[in-house]
């Protein structure tokens, strides 16, 4: 199908999508659609922005049988945003229609979830642990519904929310229609993936945007002055639309939100000590343009849409690379262009040289009273060393040890290495091989 008006949806799903302003499904709704509407159950390999989400939302909406008040699809995502904003776009797709849904995510009161779903929902969407402690105390009954979701799996997985997918799929029928999105497939999530998949159809949507494409990679050097320091620069040098932070922990992420306030700087911010009411209140201040910085974790902003991200700045390096891509990914959306800024101290050249591997194009740059400049190559001193290094050798090689030696031999000899490295050196200078 080339067009969403080539399937055969319910005039209210049309319009629906009309309304979003969808016109072409993206490759990855092209091959999920279809699997779905079947029942053939797939793993899908896709990375943020490529419209993974709706592609199973869609088709589920479209499936299902609105007179029957059995639970008939069931959910879950890793993270609280992340459920929410899924029930948000499901929303969207069954407005005006007798369509039930609710959302169970972690952090909010139980009993109002509870009588939440006295109103048999046709669709649950939440978080795995909710929608399980739902399942274990007979509020919920997935026994009827027949898709289960399982959305970015591998962050499921690292989080430890397989063992309550397991617990509540396990009461679901034996016929299950399971769907798996993720950016990888870990090795140990195969087993769980084989317990309830028989054959799965696989689609890998392997190409994100192109690295380069639309995006200026900024490398900036961190020496003696305060990391702090050097992003209070970098953040008067730049006039973003919406700029993102990246810390790797909440406590940082905090510490920097707050050092940033004392600077003069409204932030907002995105990480997991939040409580579910100030994590929605954020979310709806951020939609709403209330601030140009954000500082988030990665687990916290890891997958939620946050539109017109024109800057991303690594305060810290992340340890796992995937984090970089999911990070600058961010930018450089729906045609426009981005800039992503790193922070780099001497101790992360490795980390910096891993991530040059997987393409990412860094110009070395540094801002100087308020300006961008670029600055000497990263490997310059690096070079220098090992071309000096060579002299050494060099000059041991040359100025060989005498046959008969004479007293104070040593000395004349270390003399006469170190003037020979002199006139080494001097030629490299004065050739320009610095």
């Amino acid at each position: 199908m080339s067009k969403f008006t080539d399937y055969q949806f319910q005039p209210f799903l049309r319009n629906a999508i009309q309304k979003l302003g969808f016109e072409r499904p993206t490759p990855i709704q092209k091959e999920v659609i279809p699997l779905v509407l079947k029942g053939v159950s797939a793993i899908g390999q896709a990375h943020t922005g490529t419209g993974k989400s709706h592609s199973f939302l869609i088709p589920i909406v479209a499936r299902i049988n609105e007179e029957s008040n059995d639970l008939q699809a069931v959910i879950t995502a890793p993270t609280r945003e992340l459920a929410t904003q899924l029930y948000d776009e499901l929303l969207k797709l069954t407005e005006g229609t007798e369509i039930r849904s609710a959302v169970l995510i972690g952090g909010t009161d139980k009993e109002r979830a509870a009588n939440r779903l006295k109103a048999k929902p046709q669709i649950v969407v939440g978080t795995p642990g909710r929608i399980n402690d739902m399942a274990q105390n007979n509020y919920l009954f997935v026994h009827t519904a027949k898709i289960l979701v399982i959305d970015e799996a591998d962050l499921a997985f690292d989080m430890g929310f397989i063992e309550d997918i397991d617990q509540f799929a396990s009461r679901m029928p034996e016929q299950l229609e399971m769907f798996v999105f993720s950016a990888t497939i870990p090795e140990k999530l195969k087993p769980f993936l084989n317990k309830y998949m028989e054959s799965p159809a696989h689609i890998k949507i392997g190409k994100r945007q192109s690295f380069t494409e639309g995006i200026h990679y900024s490398l900036v050097p961190v020496r003696s002055q305060q990391k702090e320091k050097k992003l209070l620069q970098v953040l008067e040098s730049i006039t973003p639309y919406l700029a993102i932070i990246f810390t790797n922990t909440r406590k940082n992420a905090e510490d920097l939100a707050k050092h940033l306030e004392e600077a003069g700087i409204k932030v907002g911010r995105i990480h997991g000590d939040l409580s579910p009411r100030e994590r929605t209140r954020m979310m709806r201040r951020i939609r709403d343009l209330e601030y140009e910085y954000i500082v988030a974790t990665d687990l916290a902003a890891r997958g939620i849409d946050i539109p017109g991200v024109s800057h991303v700045i690594n305060f810290e390096i992340p340890d796992d690379l995937e984090f970089f891509i999911h990070r600058v990914g961010r930018t450089a959306r729906a045609g426009l262009e981005g800039h992503a800024i790193t922070l780099y101290e001497p101790n992360e050249e490795e980390k910096v040289e891993a991530i040059e591997k997987l393409g990412i194009p860094f110009v070395h740059e540094d801002v100087r009273k308020g300006e961008w400049v670029e600055v000497k190559e990263r490997h310059a001193r690096k070079k220098r060393a090992n071309q000096y290094d060579e002299i050494d050798r060099e000059a041991a090689a040359f100025i060989r040890k005498p046959k008969k030696v004479k007293p104070n031999y040593k000395k004349k000899r270390a003399r006469q290495i170190e003037n020979y490295k002199k006139q080494e050196r001097r030629k490299q200078r004065k050739h320009g091989r610095r």
